[in-house]
């Protein structure tokens, strides 16, 4: 028993007739054909299957499959798979550069963290760099003896707690500022805590020195009770006294973050591509989805196809955090990146993918999450809508169509809907387009580029809809009709006439009966109603009959007396004036 074999493992290209998988696994057609149609898949001998498809069936029959065509993608990267990497990187030495010291600052509420990050940034930021800053960015770089120090502002950030509740850190130091006048307080004893479970090596800056009743030897000694021992009584911390405010010994706690990077020697491998974490993220209605990164080995380029969690696309622009454009970021720099398809999720990290096709496999996994929420169109609340959202599964024949209609189709505008490629690629649309599509609740196209007899039974079995085309602007075309198809019609208001109430005959729960004179255009019968009261909306209801000389009536003209039925919640009063309109429906396009 001890001798178990192991899986084979079995070299299959992207898709592959029955027969010859039945022959590649060596099992007879039949029982292939069985194992097939348990998975709900009907296919003859002759037909071909796709890769993923005769991965499960071979996995159920024992086998191990690898892609021998193209490389198979594998799930986004976490955090704690990053770590594992930049572990190994270590370990193993090669192609090994120095790289800028991680800086995060901690402490207690109101100990003068912020007035720190401030005071440094405007101090010590490269000459002419600190008036380029004009957003918010959650790390930014300082030069001190020409070398470079990272500092990421995670005190107060979601991403910090985040990273914390899993027991990983983005810092490779940590400055613990410390109030003189305060002391160790709860707060402070929750990071010492932290700091020592993650062996993360500590600065303490003790501030506000130059306040009367600061009292720095105390808080070594308190800082001595709770485990941190400064070098000058034995220990290996380094202590600073500042004062942030005042900008007193800040040049020291630079030249000392300085000397604790020498002594860990921070490397990196630059000729990798890169791995970076996303410290925050959101949507900039000009500029679209926007994710604040921190490179944490390799090299992040401009045109690189990437993916994080979710959210991919192709690197069309970064900026450091001064907001100057960079055709390329190191280990340690913190940047701006713009070319997602969505905001990617704090903590999510970005990884260099080999292919925007490839770049979508990989996140297919997270998407499919996403779509099952977002259906082609949904309300969400009472009058609250969602953005409406077409969702497609695209085929092209040839890698250079798929990228002009990618091209077209990202160009169409819509505030109010939303076009979701969840994925695409190159060859015929086949069963796993079709499960894709399914679970995404999505449409597949396919220019030039037919369905498989296999992926078409399934998709008339599940309801998916196939439509090919072989000219793109009919394919275009198609698609703006659809999504425009989603947008809520357009309501058209038409005035008819006014009313000038004279005299309120019956007043009712939900209607009321009004007399008055027309004194603009017509009544007719049924319009629907707003109420005017000194010019001022007060409300609407509809007209439910109209009378004149107590006689039924279809329309009343100006100048003439007649009576109104109204029916709304709006208590109309003498003197009020009543504008009959009618509303109709118009189709919108794009």
């Amino acid at each position: 028993m001890t001798n178990e074999t192991a899986p084979k493992i079995v070299q299959l290209p992207s898709s592959v007739t029955v027969k010859k998988l039945a022959e590649l696994l060596g099992v007879p057609v039949p029982a292939l054909i069985t194992e097939l149609m348990k998975n709900g898949i009907l296919a003859t001998i002759n037909e071909e299957i796709d890769f993923e498809t005769a991965s499960v069936i071979a996995a159920d029959l024992g086998f191990e499959t690898q892609e021998s065509v193209e490389e198979s993608g594998e799930g986004a990267l976490t955090l704690e798979g990053l770590n594992k990497i930049l572990a190994e990187e270590k370990t193993s030495g090669k192609n090994l550069s120095p790289r800028p010291p991680v800086v995060t600052i901690l402490g207690h509420v109101d100990h003068g963290k912020t007035t720190l990050l401030d005071t440094i940034r405007k101090a010590s930021v490269a000459s002419g760099e600190a008036g380029g800053i004009t957003q918010h960015i959650s790390a930014y770089q300082v030069k001190k003896h020409k070398q470079l120090i990272t500092f990421v502002d995670t005190p107060g950030h979601e991403a910090f707690a985040a990273m914390r509740k899993r027991g990983l850190s983005i810092a490779d130091i940590a400055i613990l500022v410390v109030a003189a006048d305060d002391g160790v307080r709860p707060q402070t004893k929750e990071v010492i805590a932290y700091l020592k479970e993650r062996k993360l090596p500590v600065i303490v800056a003790i501030n506000k020195i130059d306040k009367p009743d600061a009292k720095p030897e105390r808080v070594k000694q308190e800082l001595a009770e709770h485990g941190i021992l400064f070098e000058e009584w034995g220990g290996d911390t380094m202590c600073t006294e500042i004062s942030a405010k005042n900008n007193i010994n800040i040049d020291t706690l630079l030249d000392n973050i300085l000397l604790v990077a020498e002594v860990e020697d921070f490397r990196a491998d630059q000729k990798r591509d890169g791995l970076s974490v996303v410290l925050e993220s959101h949507l900039d209605p000009q500029k679209g989805p926007v994710a604040t990164v921190l490179v944490r080995t390799g090299m992040l380029k401009v045109g690189q196809d990437v993916v994080s969690g979710a959210a991919f696309g192709r690197i069309r622009r970064i900026e450091d955090f001064a907001g100057r454009n960079l055709e390329s970021a190191g280990p340690s720099a913190p940047t701006t990146v713009y070319g997602f398809n969505t905001a990617p999720q704090v903590n999510d990290v970005v990884q260099v993918v080999g292919g925007k096709g490839l770049a979508r496999l990989k996140s297919k996994e997270a998407l499919l999450k996403d779509t099952a929420k977002s259906k082609t169109s949904k309300i969400q609340g009472e009058g609250e809508e969602e953005i409406k959202k077409l969702a497609v599964v695209l085929k092209a024949d040839v890698q250079g169509s798929l990228e002009a209609i990618e091209q077209i189709l990202g160009s169409i505008e819509s505030s109010e809907v939303n076009l979701q490629i969840i994925s695409s690629g190159v060859g015929n649309i086949t069963e796993s387009d079709v499960r894709m599509a399914e679970s995404g609740d999505a449409l597949i196209l396919g220019f030039n580029a037919e369905p498989t007899s296999v992926a078409k039974r399934l998709a008339e079995n599940s309801g998916v809809m196939i439509e090919t085309y072989n000219i793109i602007y009919k394919l275009v075309e198609a698609v703006k009709e659809k999504m425009a198809s989603l947008l809520p019609p357009e309501i058209v208001r038409t005035d008819s006439g006014r009313l000038s109430v004279m005299a309120i005959f019956k007043t009712g729960k939900r209607d009321m009966i009004v007399g008055g004179r027309v004194s603009e255009g017509k009544l007719l019968r049924g319009s629907l109603i707003e109420v005017l009261r000194d010019g001022e909306s007060v409300g609407s209801g509809r007209m439910t009959n109209l009378q004149q000389n107590k006689q039924n009536a279809d329309e009343v003209g100006q100048g003439n007396e007649c009576g109104v039925v109204f029916e709304g919640s709006v208590k109309i009063q003498v003197g009020d004036t009543l504008v009959a309109y009618k509303e109709e429906e118009k189709k919108r396009s794009l």
